[in-house]
């Protein structure tokens, strides 16, 4: 007998249809996978099983949990239902927590409000759910706050929460995303123990085809919130009767053509990183006694060529982004030198570093959030045109602005537009025009992908190599996807507690990791075609 049950849901919000006749069900101790690109009905399917939809939404069809007709529950049943049969895990675990509540108050709250349990046994039930989660007393007491925890961190202890009253059904929407794959091959073992050791059915919502392959029993595909396919993860996507399901997996698999890899010994170095060092000031632990200092970057050496593609790889919080930080010269070294086409950064002073900021630019891991949002598209896209020493007349930026818009695959017309008017994909473009407009040498590109599902993914890397052909443009991309780092790098550099441990050909470092850390990374990237062969072995 199925926990949950959805026949024909359809979903409206101020009439606009979002959900049309889905249909999935969840047994107790089976994982369901739910995949689909952004906007294709994920969240909100998800959203109707919680019952937190807006007020303008209207569902029609069936949805019911343990024999509870959800769509017909008052407020107070829902009320009883979440946390205590059902859980959620939300995608941003930041923004799921309450930032001036400590980890130890936001786990013992549910405790407190579904069993009644004094603030004594709550505290004492939150403690063995962070230790089950992997947050042990000793490096996790219940006084600390969300902001002083890592991305898995913040994100183990939404699980525990979702958790604590071992619900019959966990809903995890996009748990995993923007974790770098180590955290996230603990987050699911996480998850698939939870449901083993509890019968708890697991509805996995994704974008990611190799994680939902190693997870889930069966899958549903939803694509602009209709189900295409549905049935025995494995099988589908083997066999892939239908093509969104082929255009997804396929998107999933892409690598961009690329005519060409650059050597990085055949030319005069754009790019020479000697021995840097970043210093942070340690947190003091009392007025006589001084605090260490953090070291971000450790004696950090390597060079780049002109149209050379590099991959800067590693775990959350090893350094990567500081390193980054430096080379746009946003932050200055503690110790080493940095120089950009024979000019040496280090030690000078803005006016003196506006003529390397011509050839420099980067893309952000959000879009969104480096927008500003009041502003239009011509003058977000021009911004980098004012450190330009002759800067071009109202006409000519708005013809430059045109023909960046054109190169990253948009219409000059869209220049009149604001940010929020565009997809994710979209915007990610618009800032990929707003890094090329000034013809820089040199892009760093921060997780410039880790928020797209896979098909605007595929696109945006397409991109990035088209440019690269055409333009000549150097890469230096920050990110824990190896996948990415596969598809458009020539090399990798793996990074780990502040040091470059590994550096080579881009396939070389990943087909034969020779450090420890890179060989953490490779084995616990996911992989489409291992998951699917392994799953049809299990199977027999």
């Amino acid at each position: 007998m199925s926990l949950l049950e959805i026949e024909k849901l359809s979903l409206t919000i101020g009439g606009t249809p979002i959900l049309r006749d889905v249909e999935l069900s969840v047994a107790p101790g089976e994982v369901m996978g739910l995949v689909g690109e952004s906007g294709s009905g994920k969240s909100m399917t998800a959203l109707t099983v919680m019952q937190l939809l807006p007020w303008a939404a209207r569902a029609t069809g069936r949805v019911t949990f343990d024999g509870i007709d959800i769509l017909a529950a008052s407020e107070d049943q829902m009320c009883a239902l979440r946390g205590d049969d059902i859980g959620m895990v939300f995608q941003e675990p930041m923004t799921a927590l309450n930032p001036v509540k400590t980890i130890g108050e936001q786990v013992a709250e549910g405790i407190r409000w579904h069993t009644r349990a004094s603030r004594a046994d709550a505290e004492q039930r939150a403690r063995k759910m962070l230790d089950r989660v992997g947050l042990p007393a000793a490096q996790f007491p219940l006084s600390r706050y969300p902001h002083e925890l890592s991305g898995g961190q913040r994100q183990r202890v939404v699980i525990a929460i979702a958790c604590a009253l071992k619900p019959k059904l966990l809903i995890a929407d996009e748990p995993t995303t923007a974790l770098d794959v180590v955290l996230q091959a603990q987050i699911l073992d996480l998850l698939r123990d939870l449901v083993a050791e509890n019968r708890m059915g697991l509805l996995l919502i994704s974008h990611d085809l190799a994680v939902v392959t190693e997870m889930a029993d069966r899958i549903t595909i939803l694509r602009h919130g209709e189900v295409m396919e549905a049935g025995d993860t494995a099988r589908t996507l083997s066999e892939q009767l239908h093509p969104y399901t082929r255009q997804l997996a396929q998107a999933s698999m892409h690598l961009p053509a690329r005519a060409r890899t650059h050597d990085s010994g055949s030319a005069k170095p754009l790019l020479q990183v000697a021995n840097v060092t970043r210093d942070y000031p340690g947190r003091r632990i009392s007025l006589l006694k001084p605090a260490a200092p953090i070291r971000a970057v450790d004696d950090v050496s390597f060079s780049m060529a002109p149209g050379q593609s590099v991959a800067l790889v590693g775990r959350s919080g090893c350094g990567k982004s500081t390193l980054a930080r430096m080379v746009l010269a946003l932050d200055k070294p503690t110790a080493g030198t940095i120089r950009f086409r024979g000019d040496t950064l280090t030690g000078k002073s803005e006016a003196e570093l506006k003529p390397a900021r011509r050839d420099m630019q980067v893309v952000f891991q959000d879009p969104y959030g480096s927008f500003d949002p009041r502003q239009k598209v011509e003058r977000l896209v021009a911004e980098p045109l004012h450190v330009l020493e002759k800067k071009p007349a109202p006409a000519a930026r708005r013809e430059m602005v045109a023909h960046a818009l054109h190169e990253v695959g948009l219409s000059p017309k869209d220049m009149d537009k604001y940010p929020h008017e565009f997809s994710g994909g979209q915007r990610q473009r618009l800032s990929i025009a707003r890094a090329i407009i000034t013809r820089p040498k040199l892009v760093v590109a921060d997780e410039p992908v880790s928020a797209l599902d896979v098909s605007i993914r595929a696109q945006i890397l397409d991109l990035f190599a088209e440019l690269n052909q055409k333009l000549g443009i150097a890469y230096l991309f920050i990110t824990h996807d190896l996948t990415v780092a596969r598809a458009i790098t020539d090399e990798v550099m793996v990074m780990h507690d502040g040091k470059i441990v590994e550096r080579g050909r881009t396939s070389e470092v990943l087909d034969h990791p020779q450090s420890e850390a890179a060989k953490a990374l490779v084995a616990a990237a996911p992989d489409l075609h291992r998951a699917i062969a392994k799953r049809l072995q299990e199977q027999g």
